[in-house]
């Protein structure tokens, strides 16, 4: 049996933290990431919008089935709608496909294969890179939101931290995921962002709502049960419209199911940069 030298390892991690180094200021201050702040900051305006027009009318929020909606309900749909089904999955596509991608399109992979370091270091550099830049757009923006919102209604701040930090959690899981999954896709194919757009809004949202066993190919069945408290409630408004995707696995299941798709996404993806020869067009 043959053991992983420890040498090794070192040097892989530390090549692993040059490339980060190098990559992640390059990220922050890149047209993409200006672009996904403002797709970020949409979710702050909106909450903003809600309490400015709750605190002018003076009225509080609205009833439901004569019970009163609480901030805390409003937090954990938008969370529900904006976060997990929108923003999440969009830092993870634009993000993970362009990590090798973006470098093969600017002929400039070739520059960092000159390197001496491994090629794999180079791909995971570029995703740590990745999860440490999109985490700093987005971990911000939600706890704006909870902020906002979560007192409205006389909801407690204290009280839901704890919620809070579970949506944190299942944020970075989320980009986690789906920033592995479409890294491989950008080590795969020559047009990786069509394939992650139509996985993200064509192929998860059909087959989600659907029963059967073919929303077990998405992300988004498994990250959606790391946040019971931001589901929907079956008595609220669109309660009826969202409980086709209240069937989820459990929270144990699903963090397995996770880790093991990202494991092996990051091993394919580092394997393939480390194998493939990258033929740049003239």
């Amino acid at each position: 049996m043959t053991t992983q030298n420890p040498r090794t390892t070192t040097r892989l991690t530390t090549a692993t933290m040059r490339i980060f180094d190098l990559s992640l200021g390059q990220m922050l201050w890149s047209r993409r990431s200006v672009f996904l702040a403002i797709v970020v900051a949409g979710p702050v305006l909106l909450a903003a919008g809600i309490r400015v027009v709750v605190t002018i009318s003076g009225r509080g929020l609205p009833m439901i089935n004569g019970s009163p909606v609480t901030g805390g309900a409003v937090f954990g749909l938008l969370v529900w709608l904006l976060y997990i089904r929108f923003i999440v999955p969009v830092l993870g596509v634009f993000y993970g496909t362009s990590l090798i991608a973006d470098e093969v399109d600017d002929k400039t992979i070739t520059y960092l294969f000159t390197r001496p370091i491994s090629r794999a270091a180079v791909f995971l550099g570029k995703f740590v890179a990745y999860l440490t830049c999109t985490a700093l757009l987005i971990l911000p923006s939600i706890v704006l939101v909870y902020f906002i919102v979560v007192p409205l209604g006389g909801g407690s701040i204290g009280a839901g931290f704890p919620s809070l930090v579970a949506d944190l959690g299942m944020l970075i899981v989320g980009l986690i995921a789906y920033g592995a999954l479409f890294g491989l896709v950008g080590t795969r194919l020559r047009r990786p962002l069509v394939v992650g757009l139509i996985f993200i809004f064509g192929w998860e949202p059909g087959v989600l709502l659907f029963p059967g066993y073919l929303k077990q190919a998405t992300i988004a069945y498994y990250l959606q049960a790391l946040v019971p408290q931001a589901m929907p409630a079956d008595e609220s408004v669109v309660g009826g419209i969202l409980q086709v995707f209240n069937e989820v696995p459990s929270v144990w299941a699903s963090l397995a199911t996770l880790a093991v798709l990202t494991a092996a996404a990051l091993i394919l993806a580092a394997r393939a940069v480390q194998n493939r020869e990258f033929v740049l067009d003239q």
